[in-house]
C-alpha cells in the first residue's frame, strides 16, 4: 500500500465530512419543525458517525489528523452562508435545494471514499472490508433518501 499519499487523501476527505456535518446541522435547524429538519437531523447524526468511522480508520493507520485542513473545511462552509439566495435577511427555499444538492455531493465523495479503501483492504490488514462494506451500504441509503427529499425541494421551489 502506497502510504504517501493515503494521509493526504483521508484527511482530504476528513476535511470534507467537516464540512458537510457543518452543512447538515445548519440545514436541520433551518428546518426544524418541517419534515426535512427530521430528515436532516437524523442524517446530521448519520453524516457525524461516518465521520467518525473514518477517524478511527485513521487512527488505525496511524494517519495523523489535519487541523489546519478540517478548520479550512468549517470556514468554507460558513462563507458558503453568504451566499444569495433570493431571500434578503431570511432563509428561502431555494437555499433548502442548494444544501441538499451539496449534502449528496458530500455523501457521493464519502462513498468514493469507502469504495476505494475496499480496494485496498486486501494490501491492509488494518482495513476491515465488513465494515467498508457497511458503510458504503449506509451512504449508498443516504444519497437514495437525499435525492428523495431533493426531487421534492426542487419542485415546491422550482415547479
Amino acid at each position: 500500500m502506497n502510504h504517501r499519499y493515503l494521509p493526504t487523501y483521508l484527511n482530504d476527505h476528513l476535511a470534507a465530512a467537516t464540512g458537510v456535518t457543518d452543512l447538515v446541522a445548519r440545514a436541520a435547524s433551518s428546518n426544524e419543525g418541517n419534515d426535512y429538519g427530521g430528515f436532516l437531523a437524523e442524517l446530521r447524526h448519520e453524516i457525524a458517525e461516518d465521520r467518525a468511522a473514518l477517524e478511527r480508520i485513521m487512527a488505525r493507520l496511524d494517519v495523523k489528523r489535519d487541523p489546519i485542513k478540517t478548520t479550512a473545511a468549517r470556514v468554507a462552509e460558513r462563507i458558503g452562508r453568504l451566499k444569495p439566495n433570493a431571500h434578503l435577511t431570511s432563509y428561502s427555499p431555494l437555499s433548502r435545494v442548494i444544501e441538499l444538492e451539496t449534502v449528496a455531493l458530500g455523501v457521493t465523495g464519502k462513498l468514493a471514499l469507502w469504495r476505494s479503501l475496499i480496494e485496498i483492504a486486501g494490501a491492509e490488514e488494518r482495513l476491515d472490508p465488513e465494515e467498508l462494506r457497511q458503510l458504503v451500504e449506509r451512504a449508498e441509503d443516504q444519497r437514495r433518501s437525499i435525492e428523495t427529499y431533493r426531487i421534492r425541494a426542487v419542485q415546491e421551489t422550482l415547479g
